[in-house]
């Protein structure tokens, strides 16, 4: 697999902007396991304040959070979908956040990028972050 470095990305400002901006974050690929990433940084977000949705096949609650199966399956606004998943997943998750129409911020968490996804992310005029994790940036702010 060939590595593929952001050509569409957000400034350090920006994503500061974005990080006091957003209030409901739905994290896609969000794992039950104490051990991973995504679970450890929605914790993180939790602890700041933000609303957090998890996104996974399996589960009921994560976090105390209801779970969803799907982005489409959310029945109440989202401002930011913090992205766990591969990268070539990140089209079809761009659609969603389109067909969605609420999305303000697509984040490919860090060590994920597709460049082709967020093109078409911001395209639709959301903002974008990849390769950045949200954990490092609050707690770096």
């Amino acid at each position: 697999m060939e590595c593929e470095f952001p050509s569409v990305n957000s400034t350090s400002q920006e994503i500061l902007d974005i990080l006091d901006s957003v209030k409901t974050i739905a994290v896609l690929g969000l794992s039950p396991d104490e051990s991973k990433a995504s679970n450890r940084v929605a914790k993180v977000l939790q602890a700041h304040g933000y609303k957090v949705v998890p996104v996974y096949p399996k589960e009921d609650t994560i976090l105390g959070e209801k779970v969803y199966r799907s982005l489409l399956e959310i029945p109440f606004a989202v401002d930011m979908v913090d992205i766990f998943r591969k990268p070539n997943a990140f089209g079809a998750i761009a659609d969603a956040c389109i067909e969605r129409g609420d999305v303000k911020v697509f984040w490919g968490q860090l060590g994920l990028v597709n460049n082709e996804a967020a093109e078409k992310a911001k395209a639709a005029g959301m903002k974008v972050v990849q390769n950045h994790c949200t954990k490092i940036e609050l707690e770096n702010r």
